[in-house]
């Protein structure tokens, strides 16, 4: 595992996005190519969007720590419009959708679909895979029928 980046080094990396100190764990665990969801360290409970407490116990015990990537469609959007983005074809249709989890039920994160020709769905299993995007590592879920 290489060394990890200072705040700065990571808002050179990320530019743009509201890194505070809760979330830095996440954007660091991209750096790694791995996805960090924060989790008690007193209960266990997962969650996301990252807060400074678990909102079960109210332990501020939190940690970014890595996930499965592992879960299925809970939430589904196919756009046909948007920002120009490199890498996104809004023509044929860029899924995006909110992934649960297999940590936790009710743990969620939404990214981009990759369906490479399935017709992605709710409830279809999905595994984390990363891509690049304006030269940082970016996490994507992959549709497997």
């Amino acid at each position: 595992m290489s060394a990890l980046p200072d705040d700065a080094a990571l808002f050179e990396r990320f530019p743009g996005v509201g890194l505070d100190h809760d979330n830095k764990g996440l954007y660091r665990g991209f750096l790694e190519r791995e996805l960090r969801l924060n989790r008690c360290g007193a209960c266990g409970h997962w969650q996301h969007p990252s807060l400074p407490m678990c909102p079960r116990c109210w332990s501020t015990d939190v940690v970014a720590t890595p996930v499965s990537g592992r879960g299925e469609i809970y939430l589904l959007t196919v756009m046909h419009q948007g920002p120009p983005t490199p890498g996104v074809d809004y023509h044929s249709g860029y899924a995006v959708g909110s992934v649960e989890l297999v940590e936790q039920r009710g743990l969620r994160y939404t990214s981009a679909i990759r369906s490479d020709g399935i017709r992605p769905a709710i409830g279809m299993p999905v595994e984390l895979e990363w891509i690049e995007r304006s030269g940082a590592p970016f996490p994507v879920f992959a549709a497997r029928p």
